[in-house]
């Protein structure tokens, strides 16, 4: 749905592309971002960022080139139209309104001087524009002229089997309407002339669960390719909002043990001061030619690179600092320190490990063992929200900004959708299978086997609680 445009000097524009630009450029003139009769440095850099916003980059020497063109396409018109009056404007077609004698009259007058070679293809260049206009803007042709609209279509969709809503919206009928009046009450997505809140999340929804283009949603949806980018993107701001109330702990203040610890023998007493789970994973990122190394690591395609923490019931949460005594349980990637227990290294640790090679034997595998168990929800938790959003396989070119925005986004809908659902397929299969681990898209960073260095006090004092919690589980586990 965005374009990326290298080089400085001149590309083509789709007419999505120059419908926003000269959108953007009457917003930058009524808030007096002009300078004179251009724009100015400031003024281009102002119109990048704007065109940045909506998913279109293009460079300050290509915007200079435009706005050239549409002066010297503005004075060509001007002189063209001349004094003449009873011209109109259509503001449903975007056209100018004269009667088909005036432009017929027009077309004919191709009056120049043999001697004068400027002069013809002056006329020449003038009578062609008139004539492309003629047939592009007075008597085009509908394209999105189908009465089975993207309105009805998701109409049926609510009226039909509810399996084909979580196939193409990844949430039920109930869930979807849910979060169409979160959003419209309290997050102020409004609805437009043409256009209803259920439409405009059904087809931000459609762009993430499926990874559609733009095309493929101007087609499903019957709208325009415009109104497409400028909906997705008011959504998008919409669902940003929602983030913050959606991404962080149900228990502010830590003040329970999680229920997934209090009620299992394996870990409670062991683990009840652990909050959570923290890991890093990776999805598609789309970047221009020149930061592609940036974003090229062990993967060997460009990815964006996410850290997050989830609860026990496999929701995104934000990394909470300074919560005295409480921790995560971290991968062997991590550095020892407080807040993090990472586990034992040199030792077993997957659980595929003790799964191929027998019961765990001794102190520390004992502890790996369970430690393992606990944290394997943050990849439980990716795996069914990478499963779920298509969009995060192969990210569309849109601004980093928008794509980052996205992931957060996802992620905000994924928590949505498990406190809100009655019954979610995704998250049902994981709950009667403690162990089950969806398949990652992309193949995670190994464990690094590094020898443990820190010795700083945070260190020191979570290793110590390392082998008092392995103790613990010894004791508890005498048959090992």
């Amino acid at each position: 749905m965005a374009t990326k445009n290298k080089g400085a000097g001149r590309v083509a524009w789709s007419s999505e592309q120059f419908n926003l630009f000269v959108k953007i450029c009457v917003r930058g003139t009524n808030l007096g971002k002009r300078n004179g009769g251009g724009w100015g440095d400031k003024g281009y850099t102002w119109l990048q960022n704007e065109l940045r916003q909506v998913g279109v980059e293009y460079t300050k020497e290509q915007l200079r080139h435009k706005w050239d063109w549409m002066k010297d396409q503005w004075k060509m018109w001007k002189a063209l139209k001349g004094n003449e009056t009873g011209l109109g404007w259509d503001p449903i077609k975007g056209t100018v309104v004269a009667p088909d004698e005036w432009w017929n009259e027009k077309i004919k007058r191709m009056i120049w001087d043999d001697d004068d070679d400027e002069v013809w293809y002056t006329t020449t260049y003038a009578v062609d524009i008139i004539c492309s206009y003629y047939l592009s803007y007075i008597h085009k042709e509908p394209c999105m002229d189908s009465f089975h609209t993207g309105l009805v279509w998701l109409q049926e969709i609510m009226r039909g089997n509810e399996r084909r809503c979580v196939n193409l919206f990844r949430m039920d009928k109930d869930t979807l309407i849910k979060l169409c009046l979160d959003l419209e009450c309290h997050y102020k997505l409004k609805c437009s002339k043409k256009m209803t809140i259920l439409e405009k999340v059904g087809m931000f929804l459609y762009v993430l669960a499926l990874g559609a283009s733009n095309r493929q949603v101007q087609e499903r949806f019957r709208h325009s390719g415009e109104t497409v980018s400028r909906n997705f993107h008011e959504v998008l701001k919409a669902m940003l909002c929602l983030s913050i109330d959606m991404i962080k702990p149900t228990d502010p203040t830590f003040s329970n043990i999680p229920p997934e610890i209090l009620n299992d023998d394996r870990y409670m007493p062991h683990f009840k001061d652990c909050i959570g789970a923290i890991d890093g994973t990776h999805v598609s990122a789309c970047v221009q030619e020149e930061n592609l190394i940036r974003f090229i690591g062990r993967k060997g395609v460009p990815t964006q690179n996410i850290m997050a923490a989830c609860s026990f019931d496999m929701q995104f949460t934000f990394v909470m600092a300074g919560w005295e005594g409480k921790y995560y349980v971290v991968n062997a990637g991590y550095q020892q320190m407080e807040g993090y227990l990472v586990p034992y290294k040199g030792t077993r640790y997957h659980l595929l490990d003790f799964q191929r090679g027998g019961r765990p034997r001794g102190l520390k595998e004992i502890f790996n063992r369970w430690h393992s168990s606990l944290r394997c929800c943050i990849e439980r938790t990716f795996g069914v929200w990478k499963a779920r959003w298509k969009i995060l396989r192969t990210m569309p070119p849109y601004s980093f900004y928008v794509q980052r925005d996205i992931v957060v986004v996802s992620m905000a809908l994924h928590n949505y959708i498990r406190r809100k659902a009655l019954a979610d397929p995704a998250f049902e299969r994981l709950d009667k299978s403690s162990n089950f681990i969806p398949p990652d898209i992309f193949r995670d960073v190994d464990d690094i086997q590094a020898e443990e260095s820190s010795q700083e006090s945070g260190a020191l004092q979570m290793n110590a609680l390392r082998d008092q919690i392995a103790c613990s589980l010894m004791l508890a586990n005498n048959d090992y």
